[in-house]
């Protein structure tokens, strides 16, 4: 009788034993869609800076919720910063990481979130660096390396490239500098600077004639645009170009060097939101012109939403983490199975530990 109930008992086990799901790991297909969905509200959440892209899931821990059947995620996730900015809104999955010919960023972020039907993202903290100018060196000594924000030449080459863009852009309304957010340089047929930056629309109209950029507030108001540029300026000694400021019939830049500029302008979400108003109104009245939203738009001041159109206001952004520009404090070992998982990207910096 002893040795059946022995048996028994550890059938029952065994039984018990295969019942019980394994923990989840890096390679599950599962966890990496949590943590791609958590990256993306991540990013939906920041509100400055370049959108992040996964490298790898470096490790996790996994609860069973008690309530809802549910679970409850804590991942810690490899990023790499890409070239798209905040303003743009792409998912992350659109677009290009840094690579070593653009001063590439990496770091990592500590992620909270919760699954049931949806993945919620609870909070974050990510903590990001260049890649260190030697590395970059080391592999590529032609390409640009960092530059100081504050040095007098890199906001040189950002308001030269501003002020080409006004004078080129089909625009309505002048842009003004708002951020300058990278810059980097090296050595061409000279040395050349190349420059990232946001910019804003002002109040003043190309129409209304010749305005001086200084006197000109950004807009404010909910419809106003936004824009991302990337400017360069090669010091050539033997090219000039006479490019005055916009307004100045002469001034201090009576001759400068080649500048180039390429600039993404952004429709507001208050366009977005007042497109939905309109398309609910079309579809409620018969005969209604349709507004299209999705270009540039002159600005009137009259854009508003029906009380009726009973439209969700976007959440505020900011709000469930931080993202700083310093190392991350050492970190142990991964402690979850098959953790961490593969990298997706190495920049070509083999040697580097991203």
């Amino acid at each position: 009788m002893g040795l059946y109930l022995l048996v028994l008992c550890l059938a029952l086990l065994q039984r018990g034993g295969r019942a019980r799901p394994d923990p989840p790991g890096c390679n599950s297909p599962e966890v990496e869609r949590v943590a791609e969905e958590a990256l993306e509200q991540i990013n939906q959440d920041r509100t400055d800076g370049y959108i992040l892209s996964l490298n790898r899931l470096y490790d996790l821990s996994h609860t069973h919720g008690q309530e809802m059947g549910g679970s409850f995620y804590k991942l810690t996730i490899d990023v790499l910063e890409t070239k798209c900015h905040i303003t743009s809104r792409k998912p992350w999955k659109q677009c290009e990481v840094r690579d070593i010919g653009n001063v590439p960023v990496f770091g990592e972020c500590e992620v909270s979130v919760s699954v049931d039907s949806q993945v919620k993202l609870h909070s974050y903290s990510c903590a990001l660096r260049e890649v260190p100018a030697t590395a970059v060196v080391h592999v590529c000594p032609d390409c640009p390396t960092a530059d100081n924000l504050n040095e007098p030449v890199v906001k040189e080459t950002a308001n030269l490239s501003l002020q080409r863009f006004n004078e080129e852009s089909r625009l309505a309304n002048y842009f003004t500098l708002e951020n300058i957010t990278r810059a980097s340089s090296q050595w061409v047929v000279g040395p050349s600077y190349f420059v990232e930056f946001t910019i804003l629309e002002t109040v003043c109209s190309k129409t209304a004639g010749d305005s001086d950029l200084s006197s000109c507030p950004p807009m404010d108001c909910q419809f106003a645009h936004r824009g991302f540029c990337l400017g360069s300026h090669v010091t050539l000694e033997d090219q000039f170009e006479i490019r005055l400021p916009v307004g100045k019939k002469d001034g201090s830049f009576r001759s400068r060097r080649p500048v180039d500029v390429k600039c993404q302008i952004y429709e507001p979400p208050a366009a977005a939101v007042e497109e939905q108003a309109h398309s609910k109104a079309d579809g409620e009245h018969t005969g209604h012109q349709h507004h299209d939203h999705t270009h540039l738009h002159p600005h009137e001041h009259t854009h508003s939403v029906p009380p009726s159109a009973d439209l969700t206001a976007p959440e505020p952004r900011g709000t469930l983490g931080t993202v700083v520009d310093h190392p991350a404090p050492l970190r142990s070992a991964p402690t979850a199975r098959s953790c961490p998982g593969p990298h997706k990207h190495h920049l070509g910096l083999d040697r580097l530990k991203l």
